[in-house]
């Protein structure tokens, strides 16, 4: 099934890294991601939900977030195990967002990211 599209819609991330095959094992083995070759040699990603795609970038440094994306999961605490058991390190544990289940983590290249649950 294609992605929705629409006007506003967030639909590709660059995210930076330092070791491209690093990063896509990270977030294919945590969150199940979708890894592929595009037609000029780069290392592409699909999400979960074939909702948002991206590619991994060796151009700039991973950085603290200024804007702090959250990645959709169904188990928080799960999924914040299966990043310390890949490398990855809890920035903000559960609780970080009063009223809401969520948490912050660093990948392995230094990028920070959020965790969303839908409560429930």
């Amino acid at each position: 099934m294609p992605p929705t599209l629409g006007n506003g819609k967030i639909c590709y991330l660059q995210i930076p890294t330092r070791d491209i095959q690093k990063s896509a094992d990270f977030y294919r083995r945590v969150f199940g991601w979708s890894v592929r070759q595009r037609g000029d040699g780069s290392t592409a990603f699909d999400d979960g939900v074939g909702e948002v795609s991206g590619e991994w970038v060796l151009n700039r440094q991973p950085a603290e977030p200024g804007v702090l994306v959250h990645i959709m999961v169904d188990s928080v605490a799960k999924t914040l195990e299966l990043v310390l058991a890949n490398g990855g390190e809890v920035v903000n544990p559960i609780g970080v967002d009063p009223g809401e289940i969520t948490a912050h983590f660093r990948d392995p290249m230094g990028n920070v990211f959020g965790l969303y649950q839908e409560p429930g």
